[in-house]
């Protein structure tokens, strides 16, 4: 299994631009979205938000949900999946959950196969929400922002060098077409996290000198392959599990740590040091992905950051990130944000939802016609996810430039059809090759 890298330059130093997004989107979280609906007021405007979705598993399911629940004026009119019956049972699931005068989906605005994404994307829709597995969204993201479409995608937003590069073109396209791109991040709409993060940024703990982060978990869902499915077919149903469609746990799921870590530290690491393996998913059915990974980020600044993620059943559980300063240290988790040292800190005010907060954000961002823009920080983040496993998988230190700019790593298939698809090799550090 082949690995390669990407970066993108800026006008501004990261560290800024980095503040500067930030910034944004919690001006949003602080300022319209969390106000606004404290005052129980509308999230800005009432032009009418028309939402698609494309990806109908339990995630895009929930994303509707969240977004209908977000702001006024959101209805849902169209669908599409890869498969038939998971865009069915998801048309049932929203008919149940949500007021029918916001369910405007009519039968003929339901979509599968390879080419539904594009289906939902010119139908009547001008908010795309994108729930698919991970690899699809370069392409899918591309296509919304060329349909002037505004689009939520949820994280990570590529499985490969090349689809990052991707996704920072399109949201240059985006910026140029005055389209938001919102992900799936929700951490950056998540008032504990907002307040802890403008005292890290105004000095509260001093400059940065270290870091760590983690997501240490129990097993996920697996789907079995059963006989009339082709690889292709059981590949994509159970999609977690193949670094071509997930890009690894260490990149579907740690990206929201590693995000954190990057909207603190304002910067992008220079060199990068992984390991990992797969010691306890060695089934066939767990694809070829590992299970465990430790990876060390060196920046140039000095920092050095500890990013730590496993999926292994009767383990302890960790979710959480720690930012180490001259003056202090920030702890964050789901529910709890504090500073130590000399200047302490302890938020005690209320969370709403960050998952329904995103949305109502980007709406909010839309309607005062200030759209929210996440494409170059959440594939930056992506690629820093991505450098961990390739280095682990490789047992070979990367160099940034050489993963921004020089990396031809494409996980594509040789062509999207339902049959006969090898499952690459599980990786070997010390053979696995880096392209």
């Amino acid at each position: 299994m082949n690995d390669k890298p990407t970066n993108a330059k800026g006008g501004v130093s990261r560290r800024e631009f980095v503040r500067m997004a930030g910034t944004a989107s919690l001006a949003a979280t602080a300022g319209v979205g969390l106000s606004s609906r404290l005052l129980g007021a509308d999230a800005g405007g009432t032009d009418t938000i028309r939402m698609g979705l494309v990806g109908c598993g339990g995630r895009g399911t929930g994303a509707v949900c969240d977004c209908v629940s977000s702001s006024e004026g959101v209805e849902v009119v169209a669908l599409g999946d890869l498969f038939e019956d998971k865009a069915r049972k998801c048309l049932q699931n929203l008919q149940r959950k949500i007021p029918a005068e916001k369910m405007k989906v009519t039968a003929d605005a339901v979509f599968w196969g390879f080419d539904a994404f594009q289906k939902v994307v010119d139908s009547k829709c001008n908010y795309v929400i994108f729930a698919t597995p991970p690899h699809f969204r370069p392409q899918h993201l591309r296509a919304a922002v060329e349909a002037g479409k505004h689009a939520f995608v949820e994280k990570p937003v590529a499985v490969d060098a090349v689809g990052a590069r991707h996704v920072i073109e399109t949201g240059e396209l985006a910026r140029k077409k005055g389209v938001a791109i919102v992900t799936g991040t929700q951490k950056q709409h998540q008032a504990h996290y907002v307040e802890v993060m403008k005292r890290i940024h105004d000095g509260a703990i001093g400059d940065i000198v270290a870091a760590q982060c983690w997501f240490n978990t129990g097993g996920l869902w697996v789907i079995e392959k059963k006989p009339k499915m082709s690889d292709m077919e059981w590949q994509c149903r159970n999609w977690l599990y193949f670094t071509w469609l997930s890009g690894d746990h260490i990149v579907e799921q740690h990206i929201h740590n590693l995000d954190v870590i990057y909207w603190a530290v304002g910067e992008l690491p220079r060199r990068v040091l992984g390991m990992g393996g797969r010691q306890v998913r060695t089934d066939p059915k767990y694809g070829n992905i590992f299970d465990h990974f430790a990876v060390e980020y060196e920046y140039a600044s000095g920092i050095r950051m500890s990013s730590y993620c496993r999926q292994t059943p009767g383990c302890t559980g960790r979710v959480s990130e720690r930012i180490v300063g001259t003056k202090g240290q920030a702890y964050l988790t789901g529910g709890v944000g504090i500073i130590e040292g000399e200047n302490p800190y302890k938020y005690e005010g209320r969370n709403w939802n960050p998952q329904v907060q995103e949305h109502a954000d980007m709406i909010a961002s839309i309607r005062k016609n200030e759209p929210l823009n996440d494409a170059r920080r959440i594939a930056e983040s992506t690629l820093m996810a991505i450098a961990g496993r390739m280095s682990a998988y490789s047992g070979r230190e990367l160099k940034w430039d050489w993963l921004a700019n020089a990396s031809k790593l494409d996980l594509r298939p040789p062509k999207y059809e339902f049959g006969p698809l090898p499952v690459e090799p599980v990786a070997v550090p010390g053979k696995t090759t880096l392209v």
